[in-house]
């Protein structure tokens, strides 16, 4: 059993595939400070002062002067600056890969388009034969 498993652990696909998350989850911690760090508070900024993290309602009722005072009071809140701030992450990481599916699918067609093909079948017994021979080398028959 400890084989089988050690074998399907090291499989290619499952190791790319676990590294192409662990570098998910980094990009995504990136992307979380770029719109925290970078991007928000310029934002805020040009709209008086803002702190979108720091955006709430409170449903009790009761006013509190921050998000994180209203969370230590056990109130319940909607934070839809915390929300605006994970649209605009998930927003910029799907740009991102947008961007880089569509730099793959092109550098994929540069490769389909550069590909000449440097052999033809034979008309009379099917191989493969190079594109310049004249003769075919399998079944010695003329070629046009």
């Amino acid at each position: 059993m400890w084989k089988e498993f050690k074998e399907f652990v090291m499989r290619g696909n499952l190791l790319d595939m676990a590294i192409g998350i662990i570098l998910g989850v980094a990009f995504g911690a990136i992307i979380t400070s770029l719109v925290n760090d970078i991007i928000m508070p310029p934002i805020g900024l040009l709209l008086g002062n803002v702190n979108f993290s720091n955006l709430f309602v409170s449903l009790n009722g009761q006013t509190y002067p921050s998000l994180d005072a209203a969370k230590a009071a056990g109130a319940p809140t909607i934070n839809y600056g915390v929300f605006v701030n994970t649209l605009i992450n998930f927003l910029i990481i799907a740009f991102v890969l947008f961007l880089i599916i569509r730099a793959i699918n092109q550098m994929r067609r540069k490769q389909e388009i550069s590909a000449t093909p440097t052999t033809r079948e034979c008309p009379f017994c099917h191989t493969q034969i190079p594109i310049s021979a004249t003769r075919c080398p399998h079944c010695t028959s003329q070629l046009e």
